[in-house]
């Protein structure tokens, strides 16, 4: 069995899914079914939970597959992910993608509502809950089990990630995307990252986007689909029979409808660019880019 050899840490609603789509369907690279397994996440949400099942996802991963990998998109968040993946595999190469925070907060407070952790449709109200979340107070049930999920200031603190990141592993083991480059030219960013994981062109020129914003048609739907996500049986019967992850898979895709973001009050929007403001200048020593434009009030 081959060992993975390169892990898309995050960040979660920075574009990690279209990357995964676009990079499972190269030739010589191999990425499971299981898009998030999260078996590393030791000190939060998790998914796959022994190192047994965990390798099951890679059974399938042939000689002529350079890379084999997965994306966890709270690999980057987690404390302790990234060194128990060194401890796995000592040469590890690892993908970031970032965005603006400000963007980034209430797009990932829309990713949970449809999940069905979040139950506070208002981003502003819920961004105001986080101190009181932080105490246990407010959670929905299905919040409970990895409260720190709706934690939407300290989840997208991308620079704060980053710089711990940095700290562990080499910088040449480390490519870090910006979701604003992946929109301007995906084809340029998606060839950084066939040289950095060593695999030829394959001369991709559609790059389609997937996990758009959306809503859920029926919330009743959501939460069935997060408690059957987080069962152990349905787990483990879930990793032996691929068919079932497809129907849940199938299920979540019916159960969505696209939405339009919703425009942050200038009020909220300038709490948000306050909030964000030393973080934003953190990554933009860490990476050498100028980001000024993300601290504006209006957006871009």
């Amino acid at each position: 069995m081959k060992k993975p050899n390169f892990f898309i840490l995050g960040a979660p609603k920075c574009g990690t899914t279209s990357l995964v789509r676009w990079l499972s369907e190269h030739p010589n690279i191999f990425i499971p079914f299981l898009k998030e397994p999260h078996y590393f996440n030791f000190d939060g949400l998790r998914g796959t939970k022994t190192l047994e099942e965990y390798e099951l996802l890679f059974q399938d991963a042939k000689p002529h597959h350079i890379a084999v990998g997965e994306g966890s998109t709270n690999y980057l968040f987690s404390r302790v992910a990234v060194p128990k993946i060194l401890e796995y595999n000592p040469e590890a190469k690892f993908i970031v993608s970032i965005r603006n925070p400000v963007e980034m907060a209430p797009a990932l407070h829309a990713e949970e509502v449809w999940q069905g952790r979040e139950d506070v449709l208002d981003f502003e109200k819920a961004w105001r809950l986080q101190e009181a979340r932080r105490e246990g107070k407010f959670l929905s049930k299905a919040a409970q089990k990895y409260p720190q999920r709706l934690q939407y200031g300290p989840y997208c603190r991308l620079g704060e990630q980053l710089q711990r990141l940095f700290s562990i592993v080499p910088r040449d083991r480390v490519l870090v995307l910006v979701l604003d480059d992946i929109a301007e030219n995906p084809r340029r960013e998606y060839l950084k990252v066939l040289e950095f994981l060593g695999v030829p062109d394959d001369g991709r020129t559609e790059f389609p986007v997937y996990n758009r914003r959306k809503a859920p048609r029926s919330r009743l739907i959501s939460h069935i689909l997060l408690f059957l996500s987080a069962n152990d049986f349905t787990r483990r019967v879930g990793i032996r029979y691929p068919k079932l992850v497809r129907i849940a898979r199938w299920l979540r895709k019916v159960n969505w409808e696209p939405v339009q973001p919703k425009p942050l009050s200038p009020k909220m929007r300038a709490e948000l660019v306050e909030y964000f403001k030393e973080d934003i200048h953190l990554l933009e020593d860490l990476l050498q880019r100028d980001f000024s434009h993300w601290l504006k009030v209006e957006p871009s």
